[in-house]
């Protein structure tokens, strides 16, 4: 009997960064047809193996192709979660101000696809998004980090 394969896992976006991904792929599908035209004139130019301005349009197509790929397989097994904070509990979606040492941070806990430190958004995966996970307001948080432990306090969780 033929084992069926099990369901590949979700990718969990929040609202913005699902719609981000359609962007992209729809800024994509509007860029390829150009980018197989250069190709098309690019191959009529000759001999192939020492035509830069072919090498650079299969380079650049290829591109293109292989990022809808990959934005069509986040599209398909992408999965949107809405902020759920259940009475200031941290969750997916949460705005989460810390303070430490160095200062007061905001964050936003997000998938992974589309964490960005230099944007403040953070992956539930990562070591403080899975610190700050279940925590509330005035929690005390500890995270182990490369250079040693962390302490901080949870200011404020939106």
């Amino acid at each position: 009997m033929k084992q069926i394969p099990p369901l590949p896992p979700r990718i969990l976006f929040t609202k913005k960064g699902y719609d981000d991904v359609l962007e992209e792929k729809k800024k994509l599908l509007t860029q390829r047809p150009d980018a197989v035209e250069n190709l098309r004139k690019s191959r009529e130019m000759g001999d192939l193996s020492e035509n830069g301005y072919y090498k650079a349009s299969r380079a650049r197509l290829s591109s293109i192709d292989a990022r809808l790929r990959k934005l069509e397989k986040m599209v398909r097994l992408g999965k949107i979660i809405e902020n759920v904070n259940t009475n200031g509990v941290i969750g997916f979606g949460s705005r989460v101000t810390v303070s430490d040492t160095k200062g007061t941070r905001k964050f936003t806990i997000v998938g992974g696809y589309e964490s960005d430190p230099s944007k403040h958004t953070v992956s539930h995966f990562s070591p403080l998004g899975k610190a700050l996970i279940g925590k509330r307001k005035g929690d005390p948080v500890i995270l182990q980090a490369p250079r040693g432990q962390i302490e901080m306090l949870i200011d404020a969780v939106e």
